[in-house]
């Protein structure tokens, strides 16, 4: 998902002016940042949550050279996706499977 196809679709949906719609669509994304800064944590029910993890240091190999790198400790955040997403995304592929078939 892009801001651009959020913005498309705010435009559709409230009938706004597409400048509008990209600032708004530039709000929520920057909502939702400062939300996870602040707690570590954004939930959308029925969708999933985005997670703030560490990742601890540790050694890595280069591939290129096969030398052992150290790797700094840091943050990343993960994204888990809702008992009814999966469900929903299952059906989906399923369908798309069983018409793959057919064709």
């Amino acid at each position: 998902m892009s801001k651009k196809f959020l913005t498309d679709v705010i435009v559709q949906s409230a009938e706004m002016p597409a400048i509008t719609a990209n600032r708004l669509a530039a709000d929520i994304i920057a909502a939702i940042k400062s939300e996870i800064i602040e707690t570590g944590r954004f939930t959308l029910p029925d969708f999933g949550a985005f997670i703030v993890r560490e990742t601890p240091k540790r050694t890595a190999l280069n591939p290129r050279t096969g030398e052992k790198v150290a790797v700094k400790a840091g943050a990343t955040v993960k994204f888990k996706a809702s008992p009814s997403l999966k469900e929903s995304a299952f059906a989906g592929l399923k369908k798309a499977k069983r018409k793959a078939k057919k064709d």
